[in-house]
């Protein structure tokens, strides 16, 4: 993935968007999650009405090489609903927070999808045939009076439409007293943690009314409280190993071998502040909204704020690679406290090689970094550039002075418009990026 910035070897061109184009977004249609599957052929989206939505890639026509397969509607379904906690009187919404695909086992496709207190197991699978020829029911459903069979008859399967359907497996539910924020599928395939604000719970599959609870950060007293846990994630080739990330700024590696509970880290990753930069928002724009292992198992990349660290496991100190995502921001922190946008979870995404990494901004732009070449590059998702094919142009930000012709301003970016949510292709060079209720599918362009 060398040509993150569009330079020789290929360019970034748009594919596809889904979503309605309406000026009045209905909040329940806002994009919450986005997730490929471990092949890339399945692309799901979760929203704030609780629904699932995913798309499956089509293969490419043979008539039309150079476009490759569109990403189409496979199935769509109600996740979850909205309930109601009466001992604690409180409104439990429908959003979906996360969805983590298991690897395919089978004909059937699995998934974990999960609210604020409700995590769900659903089995995604088609039928194509049906039974006919029932002795006991007429071909309408309706059951035959058992005298009146005179002959036994062998059911048969009949062709059908196809038909996708998906039902909920496992319900795994009252195990978090607080928000969860991550769900991780662990590298045994049998076992997955959840957090929240404060636990870290760890779950086998076929188990629904019991976990483990493995970290536990909540004080006796409420008032000593000083951070959260804000995400959490399994090692992809070792499943003893975990890490977790908190409001503080810091990163806690966690060896399940060592204990049962995991209340002391086996490592801990955090880059000393300097004293010079320090201002009231410090703190705020310190805590780290996403965390994930790279694909190797070698590093790993947490997002804060304004920055995107990649650190190496074994060294605890200060991260090897930082990225400045939106820097000509930190002059602007005032208004982005005042109007809430300074408490926005951006994530970030690694491609398939580990050699590029994506993560959003702000005015729907969404930044890649190449970490061969050190380059990197800002582009938009945006309807104006939604031609079949069209490339996508750089765009840059001016910081003030003499703005150049195809600059943006920083006092004119649209702080309503967020890219929180991207997903990059596990193989190829297809990217997913979530812009409030539309769903933008880009790919590198073939000549």
């Amino acid at each position: 993935m060398a040509g993150v910035a569009g330079g020789n070897d290929f360019q970034w061109c748009f594919s596809q968007v889904k979503g309605a184009i309406d000026e009045d977004v209905a909040e329940a249609d806002i994009i919450s999650t986005v997730e490929f599957n471990y092949s890339g052929e399945l692309l799901a989206t979760g929203d704030k009405g609780g629904r699932v939505v995913i798309f499956q890639h089509e293969q490419e026509s043979k008539n039309r090489p150079h476009l490759r397969g569109e990403y189409n509607v496979y199935s769509t379904f109600q996740s979850h609903e909205p309930e109601f906690d009466y001992l604690k009187s409180l409104e439990i919404e429908e959003k979906i927070n996360k969805i983590r695909w298991l690897p395919q086992q089978n004909a059937a496709h699995f998934l974990l999808s999960t609210n604020d207190k409700t995590i769900k197991l659903w089995k995604i699978s088609e039928r194509d045939k049906r039974a006919e020829g029932y002795n006991l029911k007429d071909e309408d459903g309706r059951l035959r009076d058992p005298f009146r069979i005179t002959s036994l008859r062998v059911p048969v399967l009949m062709p059908m439409d196809l038909m996708v359907e998906a039902s909920p497996r496992r319900i795994f539910a009252n195990a978090h007293t607080y928000h969860i924020n991550s769900i991780s599928v662990n590298s045994d395939h049998e076992t997955y943690l959840s957090a929240d604000d404060l636990r870290i719970n760890l779950w086998h599959l076929e188990i629904t009314d019991r976990s483990f609870n493995i970290v536990d950060i909540k004080p006796a007293n409420m008032e000593e409280l000083t951070e959260v846990i804000t995400a959490a994630e399994c090692h992809p080739l070792q499943c003893n190993v975990f890490v977790y990330s908190s409001s503080k700024g810091t990163i806690r590696l966690c060896d399940t071998r060592a204990a049962a509970l995991c209340d002391r880290q086996a490592k801990f990753f955090e880059e000393p502040e300097d004293p010079s930069s320090r201002s009231f928002f410090s703190e705020i724009i310190s805590s780290i909204s996403d965390v994930k292992f790279s694909h190797s198992g070698r590093y790993m990349m947490t997002r804060d704020y304004l920055s995107v660290k990649v650190w190496d496991l074994n060294m605890e100190n200060r991260p090897v690679e930082t990225y400045q995502v939106h820097e000509y921001l930190r002059s602007k922190l005032c208004s982005l406290y005042e109007n809430d946008c300074i408490f926005d979870k951006f994530e970030c995404c690694w491609n398939g090689s580990d050699s590029a990494i994506m993560t959003g901004s702000y005015n729907n732009f969404f930044r890649m970094f190449d970490r061969n070449t050190r380059r990197d590059i800002t582009l938009e998702a945006s309807r104006e550039s939604s031609k079949p094919r069209a490339t996508l142009k750089p765009r840059k930000v001016s910081t003030g002075g003499k703005r150049k012709k195809d600059e943006i301003s920083v006092d004119s970016l649209d702080f309503n418009k967020k890219i929180l949510h991207t997903a990059w292709h596990p193989k190829d060079n297809v990217i997913a990026v979530a812009a409030t209720n539309n769903l933008y599918i880009f790919q590198d362009k073939i000549n």
